[in-house]
């Protein structure tokens, strides 16, 4: 067990929520509640919740905006503010309006234009990520996982190169190696301070080579998480993703990070085995996409050391999504499990 979490002073835990993207917004939207609520016990009350995101996204109003601007994309930052929110009203859609039209305004997000706006005149884009979650009274602290202006980049096996995270999100299964240009870019202090002092880490859910992969490249953050005395949990995607992870199971994707960042080990693994409906599964079949842990999934003995977490995941709507209170529920119970 953690000494961390026995001990009786803290008035809740530590969490480290990694990676990018719609997965991480969904975990910090089902984690929040659970921040600084005097009505839970002290095994499922979270006293500092904080998110280390990927920047390297270079599509869309994100993408527009680094190269115009040469500031880091805020379009994942943006969706973790959003998450963490107290208010998910009025507020919140505000900073996930995007406009419409053709001119040059068309195809921005607010959020990420407001960020860009207090960037500029803070000069600190870590500084406008801070005020910005105080605007929306976040339930927790965001880090960008560095904020060099990088870029990610892989080597196929063919021996070419290929850059930007649009590109490789469309060729997974022919990459060598994925690294970051520049690859001796620096994490914030203050991301490294919340993996040290961390009760949980989780890594996922989230697009394999384009959200979870690029903070781990980030030189010293694999080894902090490796330091750290905290709980590690992976938790696994519901769907491959077409172009990016065809084929690959659940047990290939914990291989994968384990390539670049071996000094990790995980305590827990966290997979749904709901299966999807027909409808969906059928849906999902035409654009390429295959469910991942229900069939062919992976036994303890598959990753050393780690005890395999299984249960129901699901959201209930249309689309094939983690249920945000569910997988809570779940990386919270591997607190108590040990």
């Amino acid at each position: 067990m953690n000494n961390k979490l026995q001990t009786e002073e803290k008035k809740g835990m530590d969490c480290v929520a990694i990676g990018g993207g719609t997965g991480l917004a969904t975990l910090l939207a089902g984690m929040k509640k659970y921040v600084g609520g005097s009505h839970l016990g002290d095994n499922h009350r979270i006293e500092h919740l904080s998110a280390i995101v990927a920047v390297s996204d270079d599509g869309g109003s994100s993408g527009r905006l680094r190269d115009e601007l040469q500031m880091p994309p805020p379009g994942d930052i943006r969706n973790c503010m959003v998450a963490l929110s107290e208010d998910s009203n009025l507020l919140s859609r505000l900073f996930q309006h995007r406009f419409g039209g053709i001119g040059d305004l068309g195809g921005h997000n607010f959020g990420n234009l407001f960020l860009a706006a207090l960037s500029e005149i803070t000069g600190d884009f870590a500084e406008a990520v801070k005020l910005s979650s105080e605007i929306l009274a976040s339930k927790g602290h965001i880090y960008p996982a560095t904020v060099s202006d990088v870029r990610l980049a892989a080597e196929l096996f063919d021996g070419s190169i290929i850059r930007g995270e649009t590109r490789i999100g469309n060729v997974g299964r022919a990459i060598k190696r994925l690294y970051l240009e520049p690859q001796d870019c620096q994490p914030m202090p203050e991301a490294l301070s919340a993996i040290s002092r961390a009760d949980i880490i989780t890594i996922g859910p989230g697009s394999l080579y384009t959200s979870l992969l690029p903070p781990l490249l980030v030189q010293g953050v694999s080894k902090a998480i490796a330091e750290s005395s905290a709980v590690k949990i992976f938790i696994c995607n519901l769907m491959t993703q077409p172009g990016e992870t065809d084929g690959l199971t659940a047990r290939r994707h914990l291989e994968i990070i384990g390539e670049y960042a071996p000094e990790v080990r995980f305590d827990y693994i966290i997979i749904n085995n709901q299966p999807i409906s027909k409808l969906q599964s059928e849906l999902y079949e035409l654009e390429g996409a295959e469910q991942i842990g229900v069939h062919g999934s992976i036994s303890a003995e598959t990753i050393e050391g780690a005890e395999i977490v299984y249960g129901n995941l699901l959201d209930e709507g249309e689309k094939v999504r983690h249920d945000p209170n569910k997988l809570a529920q779940a990386v919270l119970g591997c607190s108590i499990r040990r």
